[in-house]
């Protein structure tokens, strides 16, 4: 089936007489009829649900329609874009271990790598995307276990080189992590550029309207864990907090990351997607094919409108020829990138607060990607924990505003921006 089809029908298939939508299963717990058949379940010998904490069947048929959609082998849903940032880590990295990360990643997950994570003693070496080869291979340890990175950078907009870093990855036998939540699969398909573990905020794009907070983790199924079996002993080695099972060798290469993930992780952080918010992720995940589109050819219109605009001292958007990535966005994302733009105000910060002020149309609002326009400064918001110095790092100027275009009708949109704009002294 093509991606289109696949956001309507994949992840369900109705019986006859079945429920036509993905059905919303409200319930924490499961009957079986013997003790022996639950007890299969808790050893994995048996698929099935016993505990809502750990699965849910709403939960699983919306995360195998993202999976469909991803190309991948094995998904799950997680209560928010931070906890599957969290997850995709910590399931194959714990003490004394090591992360390569893209500096220019979101500035939650900045904090949770360079803080939080790096409390429970996971060291993390921060690349500039653009770095040198010999810069990039100098960031590996010999206790390295993943490389991490962004599409596109939210909200640097840097566009990540996949097959890049996914070949410096493999080189030393670790898999390579890429945040999809900008691009969505409509737009780009990280795993077909060599990336192993893809992960969302639905968040975002895929719920599209503002109701419901969620994530999402794809195994791309293609990291053979037993070729590397003494970097990933968790995978590779029996966990005696599951019976003694070892993930790789009975779920394989397609299924042994996201059942660790699922019975380890999730049992013991219960960081689970609602059921209900599960089923409204569904309907927005039926409409991104159709809605992406506007919002790439939106964006473009207002980000050629903002170079133009003497009030405007720089944009940043991959659609424009004069972009840095606009290469790099045409080789992984021919179609569209995403319908986010930063620009700097001429008046620095002082401008950026009078702009905003004077908005209409567009919201001010921390979120971004959905149908509504929305506009947020990051540095005094998003990214407030950082230091001038991290924020330049980041990809974040003190000045640089977050546009996120919706799907209004253009000519809406851009009179709005005009009208701000024309405060700006």
């Amino acid at each position: 089936m093509e991606l289109e089809t696949k956001a309507i029908q994949a992840g369900y298939e109705p019986k006859n007489g079945d429920p036509r939508m993905i059905p919303i299963i409200q319930s924490t717990t499961f009957k079986y009829d013997t003790s022996e058949d639950m007890g299969k379940l808790f050893d994995l010998e048996a698929s099935g649900y016993f505990y809502t904490r750990l699965q849910n069947p709403t939960n699983d048929m919306v995360a195998a329609k993202i999976c469909a959609m991803e190309g991948g082998t094995a998904a799950m849903l997680t209560s928010s874009g931070q906890a599957a940032t969290f997850f995709s880590v910590f399931n194959i990295a714990g003490q004394g271990d090591h992360i390569v990360s893209s500096s220019t990643i979101y500035g939650g997950s900045f904090n949770l790598f360079n803080v939080t994570m790096r409390r429970m003693g996971i060291d993390f070496t921060f690349v500039d995307p653009d770095c040198s080869d010999e810069e990039l291979e100098a960031a590996f340890k010999p206790n390295t276990k993943a490389v991490f990175g962004e599409t596109i950078a939210n909200p640097a907009l840097i566009v990540f080189d996949i097959e890049r870093f996914a070949k410096a990855a493999h080189a030393h036998g670790v898999p390579l992590i890429v945040d999809n939540t900008f691009a969505t699969p409509v737009n780009c398909r990280p795993i077909e550029w060599g990336a192993d573990i893809v992960t969302h905020s639905t968040t975002k794009y895929m719920d599209g309207h503002d109701s419901t907070v969620g994530g999402c983790i794809v195994d791309g199924g293609k990291f053979d864990w037993m070729a590397h079996k003494d970097k990933f002993p968790g995978l590779t080695t029996p966990d005696e907090s599951y019976h003694g099972i070892t993930y790789a060798e009975k779920f394989g290469m397609g299924g042994a990351f996201i059942t660790k993930c699922t019975a380890q992780l999730m049992r013991d952080l219960g960081s689970i997607q609602a059921p209900m918010n599960a089923f409204l992720l569904n309907l927005g995940l039926e409409s991104l094919p159709v809605r992406m589109p506007r919002h790439c050819e939106n964006a473009q219109k207002v980000a050629e409108f903002l170079e133009a605009n003497d009030k405007v001292s720089w944009v940043n958007y991959p659609g424009l020829p004069s972009n840095k990535y606009y290469e790099l966005a045409k080789k992984y994302m021919p179609n569209g990138t995403c319908g986010v733009i930063s620009f700097g105000v001429k008046g620095g910060r002082k401008g950026a607060e009078t702009f905003m002020k004077h908005l209409k149309v567009a919201m001010i609002a921390t979120h971004v990607a959905d149908a509504h326009t929305c506009v947020l400064h990051p540095a005094s918001s998003t990214h407030r924990q950082m230091n001038d110095e991290e924020l330049i790092a980041a990809g974040v100027a003190p000045d640089l505003i977050r546009l996120s275009v919706g799907i209004e009708n253009v000519n809406d949109i851009i009179a709005d921006v005009k009208q701000a704009l024309d405060q700006v002294e």
